[in-house]
């Protein structure tokens, strides 16, 4: 299960004002949005909190903290002083002008910033609430660097209070791309809650308490928790301190937010009198047209960290329709995870590498274009439209981990690269699957079941053929010469196969090993392309079983 994050690496003009390398790269572009990379490492920790034994469990939690540190750690150079928060690195509209590997990048590297005379309460906010998820989630293990995301924390947080403003108004090249529909008072309470769990001090229970209704906490019943907007998820923060029995005087207060919490379960389970979420034939909660899935993932996740809350205080859902058991919350959290897998009416993977039906024409610059490593010749910016956007091939590099944008609601979903709607992944729509598969991978394990163990399978016009063209015995083990003829079945040449060999323990003649992928190889410089109908042959020595061949990658 384990996730591949794209990340920003050291493409900054060397005039930058301060050093902005790291960070990642938003969707299918290179451009470095703060806000959804802040709620990206928002919820990466909060999985990494609450599920954390489940994704110990599956050994990924090295990996997980890794992904937030990259996040954070940007973070952290980008807040140069107290009130000054580095917020974009590139601009939407050049960038979308081009189609061009990192490595190729032709697009300026202007960085933007908040500051107290041009605010940005929404992503501050979100900042201090993802730096503030991170420290608890660090604290274990690092407890010296969790004291310093959360000094950052407390000074962003006071900074997005103190200095109030619409982010997007500061820096407009981002209003077209990440507006701040919700505006920045969901922000301003979601930092609070975060600090308030990070912490425990009563001083920003009560700002959260005192502001339920001007910024809207109390006030507010809503159908969507996303990058924009983080009612839900702060409602759902306070509805567990309610439960935890630590409401103490603001107990009244933190029931009006556990309503509204309510509300957003009872409308995703469709038991609200009506005032649901739409929800498609197929099963899949649907709330926006653009990029769809992001939404069910966020929803998903919230439903599954409610379901915990619920069970530890031994509460139900009380809905207008229905009581719901907490489990059965964690049931429909679990129905979407399976659509977003392959349980859909387009029987289609929507986890790019994971199950033998996935989108192989992901909207993402880099996946589309072979790796410098491969094609050595730059690739510029109009000529990646031509020659690599268009082309009707699936993308030479499979983009592993990548949440797309999904279907239509018709459950209907068009493979095509700029079909950007569906195709295009996001990394805020990626983040809260990391949380939630390990807990549904806990579920099964425990039911012995290995629903989300199969290992993806990548269709292409290649077949292999193994046979045992030799056998000796050396002392009292016996050693096999295994050959493995590789079969073009398709009409048109495949070039630059990248093969993976897995369960190796001898030598290998005929590949040429991959400077830059353990286990992976490639066919020598001399075969180069493997004809329509052709076949090429490479030949191993081990004892015991046959390795395991598969295909990584090709165009």
């Amino acid at each position: 299960m384990e996730m591949h994050w794209i990340r920003a690496c050291c493409f900054l003009r060397l005039n930058d004002p301060v050093n902005l390398v790291g960070g990642y790269y938003d969707a299918g572009d290179h451009v470095k949005f703060g806000l959804p990379m802040a709620f990206t490492v928002t919820m990466l920790s909060w999985g990494a909190i609450d599920f954390d034994n489940e994704i110990k469990s599956c050994n990924q939690l090295e990996h997980t903290l890794d992904a937030i540190r990259w996040g954070t750690d940007y973070f952290i150079k980008a807040h140069s002083q107290p009130n000054v928060l580095w917020s974009q690195v590139g601009d939407g509209y050049s960038d979308h002008y081009c189609w061009e590997r990192a490595e190729d990048m032709t697009t300026p590297r202007t960085a933007y910033k908040i500051d107290s005379s041009h605010p940005g309460s929404d992503l501050a906010g979100e900042t201090a609430a993802a730096l503030a998820a991170a420290s608890i989630a660090f604290k274990p293990y690092n407890s010296a660097y969790s004291k310093i995301l959360l000094l950052h924390a407390k000074q962003l947080f006071s900074f997005a209070d103190k200095f109030r403003g619409r982010y997007d108004n500061s820096i407009p090249s981002a209003k077209n791309f990440y507006a701040s529909a919700s505006g920045y008072s969901d922000e301003l309470l979601w930092g609070a809650a975060w600090l308030h769990r990070a912490t425990g001090e009563e001083y920003y229970l009560k700002y959260v308490v005192d502001n339920a209704v001007s910024l809207g906490g109390t006030g507010l019943a809503v159908e969507e928790f996303s990058w924009d907007n983080k009612y839900a998820g702060v409602q759902i923060l306070l509805a567990k301190v309610l439960m935890d029995g630590k409401g103490g005087k603001y107990t009244s207060t933190l029931k009006q937010y556990q309503a509204k919490a309510d509300y957003f379960a009872c409308a995703c389970m469709q038991k609200n009198n009506g005032y649901n979420v739409p929800i498609t034939r197929g099963g899949l909660l649907y709330v926006h047209e653009w990029n769809n899935l992001q939404y069910v993932s966020s929803a998903a996740f919230l439903l599954a960290v409610y379901s915990d809350y619920l069970k530890a205080s031994n509460t139900v859902l009380k809905c207008p329709d229905a009581q719901i058991q907490p489990q059965d919350l964690l049931k429909f959290s679990q129905s979407q995870a399976d659509y977003i897998l392959g349980k859909n009416p387009e029987s289609m993977s929507y986890l790019v590498g994971y199950g033998s039906k996935y989108p192989i024409y992901v909207h993402h610059r880099g996946a589309s274009i072979p790796s410098t490593k491969v094609l050595r010749s730059t690739v510029g910016c109009v000529n990646g439209f031509e020659n690599w956007y268009h082309r009707k091939i699936g993308n030479p590099n499979v983009l592993y981990g990548a949440l797309v944008g999904g279907p239509d609601k018709n459950d209907q979903y068009s493979d095509e690269r700029d079909n950007y709607e569906e195709s295009e992944p996001t990394i805020s729509g990626t983040a809260p699957l990391v949380g939630l598969f390990s807990k549904l991978q806990s579920l099964n394990k425990n039911s012995g079941k290995r629903k989300f163990s199969a290992q993806p399978k990548f269709e292409v016009p290649v077949v292999f053929v193994h046979s045992i063209t030799g056998t000796w015995m050396v002392g009292t083990k016996k050693y096999y010469r295994h050959k493995v003829v590789i079969k073009n079945t398709s009409e048109k040449p495949i070039r630059y196969l990248k093969l993976g060999v897995e369960n190796l323990t001898g030598s290998l003649w005929g590949l040429t090993p991959s400077t830059t992928q353990k286990n992976a190889y490639e066919l020598p410089k001399w075969q180069g392309v493997l004809k329509p109908g052709s076949q090429f042959s490479f030949v191993y020595v081990q004892g015991g079983p046959q390795a395991r061949v598969r295909v990584l990658s090709y165009y």
